[in-house]
């Protein structure tokens, strides 16, 4: 028993380091660590995930993609659900938008992205969702601007409103132009929301974010009493959002 015990063990532990035992099995990051661009796809696909998880997107909805370097960008696949996303499905395009390599075809949306790169450096990643309440905002003409949290104050900001532009198009871009400098959220009117950050998670997570404060919003709306910081106490904020973002990595 011990010895049939020590043999199957190590059968797995060959199957683990990637050990070709069998033809059907196929493990294509067993036993070494993944590429930096398979990396970003298997990014890709998890965070897409995500966002349908949180409702954040429906159907084929959304966008996501995260610069290579300074001449590619690996984006996701337009008319593919973004909770059913493969790695192989992802396409890298350049800095034009023309595609370098990848079988489908980039979101039609990718001319915003390529936008956001090109006006802010320390961007390496792009998100681009509908989260209900954030996009009811949106579509109400209302921008997420009142600092009624402090903690979205120190971490956010305000987030604007862009006006209407066609989605895929070149005036959607030109609509967020005067907002992609100074913001790392952008509520788009009638549309969504277009989050980004130095790294993929990061501007995940500020997608979260403006959800989370939209909702926030809408309760004390309901209430009646939506109370707004004092210039005192936005002052405090922005002082300690200059050390956040001074220690943030």
């Amino acid at each position: 028993m011990l010895r049939e015990g020590a043999s199957a063990m190590s059968y797995i532990k060959k199957i683990l380091e990637g050990a070709t035992l069998l033809p059907f099995v196929k493990l294509p990051f067993a036993g070494r660590p993944p590429a930096p661009d398979d990396q970003v796809r298997l990014d890709l696909v998890e965070f897409g995930r995500m966002l349908h998880t949180q409702g954040f997107v429906a159907a084929t909805d959304g966008n996501l993609s995260v610069r290579l370097d300074h001449d590619r960008v690996m984006v996701t696949p337009t008319a593919v659900s973004k909770g059913m996303m493969r790695p192989e499905d992802m396409v890298i395009v350049d800095m034009d938008g023309n595609r370098v390599s990848g079988c489908c075809s980039p979101t039609s949306e990718i001319a915003m992205h390529l936008t956001i790169y090109s006006m802010r450096p320390d961007v390496s990643a792009v998100v681009h969702a509908h989260p209900c309440t954030a996009t009811a905002f949106a579509s109400a003409g209302l921008a997420l601007d009142q600092p009624l949290c402090s903690e979205v104050v120190v971490t956010l900001g305000e987030v604007p409103l862009a006006p209407y532009a066609t989605t895929g198009t070149v005036e959607l871009s030109d609509s967020l132009r005067p907002f992609i400098p100074e913001h790392n959220a952008i509520l788009m009117a009638n549309h969504g929301v277009v989050t980004y950050g130095h790294d993929l998670r990061k501007a995940y997570l500020r997608m979260e974010a403006v959800e989370h404060f939209a909702k926030i919003v809408l309760a004390a709306r309901q209430l009646g009493c939506a109370r707004s910081l004092d210039d005192d106490q936005l002052e405090k904020l922005f002082e300690a959002r200059s050390r956040y973002a001074g220690n943030a990595h």
